[in-house]
């Protein structure tokens, strides 16, 4: 599909599907990475969920911050856990200044889609 990683961070809120959101294929530990390219404190992380049938599939994703690839970055802190974020709309996040280079949301376990 057309669904690549970087329309997670295309600034589109239309949530046009095709043109302006990113997805993984059903799969073990789906994750997305944000490559900051320096070491930032983040205070906050928002989150914009899909507009359709699968709001739910973004519940229990975990936000992670840290400078280290080790395991794509999966292993870094958690700054939060998404409890659920109805359909098409966007969730703060604070992370209270956490240092990292990469922000990683990942959602544990087998059968999972990351869309964004």
């Amino acid at each position: 599909m057309s669904w690549f990683a970087e329309k997670a961070t295309d600034s589109n809120r239309g949530l046009q599907q095709n043109l302006s959101c990113s997805s993984t294929l059903n799969e073990t530990n789906p994750w997305w990475r944000l490559d900051l390219r320096d070491v930032y404190k983040i205070s906050k992380v928002v989150v914009t969920n899909r507009n359709d049938c699968c709001a739910e599939q973004i519940n229990g994703a975990e936000i992670r911050i840290g400078n280290s690839l080790e395991n794509n970055g999966n292993d870094n802190p958690i700054c939060a856990v998404i409890p659920a974020i109805p359909a098409g709309e966007s969730y703060n996040y604070s992370c209270g200044g956490m240092e990292g280079r990469y922000v990683n949301l990942i959602i544990p376990g087998d059968m999972k889609i990351l869309t964004l």
